[in-house]
């Protein structure tokens, strides 16, 4: 299979923090959503990936080509960073000229669409933006590039509710070329639960699961027992919340179990994806 990312062993030592070593493949025509608490080490694996990091041992290849052999593959990449180094002198119309110079794709209908949409302000200088407004010039100045990937660090932050909406599916129609990838890091459920496919769960540095999204929803069920559990931990048990109720990662194996015991349930429930999330990054 042709990969539109791939990471190999890899691994990244800076001071106290270690990020990997691990494994990731992305495959084209997918959104997929970067998760985990701060600290987890999302933005320094796109730093790694877009070679403004150097791995300490592991390999990464964007297209086929390793990122630091070439860097010819750096006009099918399309990145926004947290941070905007650079932007704070200029006004957004200066930047585009500077920004659509370099890409050769660049999509200028889909640039004014953007600007008009997101009600983007191109007259006054980065700085004097609000954050919000930092953010959606940021965002017009990225995905008009028309790279094969585009990978944004926290989208969202900042930007009103409506605009919000309006990336969205932005991003969604984008994606409907049915080739691209898209990769976002992000604290926002609804950004994962609206866009994305597959899921990369990071927790310390580590991957923790790389999944289907609608498979992810599945992991866990939580029931609700009639008579108070036994002491011993059940099959698939993850956790429990008082004596009555139970999540587990094992729905067959808990039920045969409770079974065989006569212990009956007054209600079960696949906890949804947020609930899903934080028990991965918390058990």
């Amino acid at each position: 299979m042709s990969y539109s990312i791939e990471v190999k062993d890899l691994q990244k030592t800076r001071d106290d923090f270690e990020l990997g070593p691990f494994n990731l493949n992305i495959e084209p025509g997918l959104v997929t959503a970067l998760v985990g608490s701060n600290g987890a080490g999302k933005s320094t694996l796109l730093k790694t990936i877009m070679n403004l990091v150097k791995p300490t041992s592991g390999d990464i290849r964007i297209l086929g080509s390793y990122v630091n052999h070439t860097e010819s593959w750096k006009q099918d990449i399309a990145y926004l960073p947290q941070n905007k180094l650079g932007h704070d002198p200029f006004n957004g119309m200066q930047l585009k000229e500077l920004v659509s110079s370099l890409y050769p794709n660049w999509d200028e209908a889909l640039f004014k669409r953007i600007v008009k949409d997101l009600d983007v302000n191109l007259k006054k200088n980065f700085k004097n933006l609000s954050p919000g407004g930092q953010q959606k010039l940021a965002l017009a100045l990225t995905i008009p590039r028309n790279a094969p990937i585009i990978i944004l660090d926290e989208p969202t932050s900042h930007i009103d509710i409506v605009s919000k909406t309006i990336l969205l599916d932005l991003l969604a129609e984008w994606m409907e070329d049915g080739e691209r990838t898209l990769i976002l890091a992000t604290h926002q459920v609804e950004d994962i639960r609206k866009l994305a496919d597959m899921v990369a769960i990071m927790k310390d540095g580590n991957l923790l699961a790389y999944k289907d999204k609608e498979a992810l929803i599945e992991t866990y069920t939580q029931y609700w027992m009639v008579d108070p559990l036994p002491t011993e931990s059940l099959p698939g048990e993850v956790r429990r919340k008082g004596s009555k109720t139970v999540i587990t990662n094992d729905e067959t194996e808990l039920e045969d179990y409770l079974s065989q015991h006569q212990l009956k349930w007054l209600n079960k429930e696949t906890l949804n994806l947020e609930n899903t999330i934080s028990l991965m990054l918390t058990k």
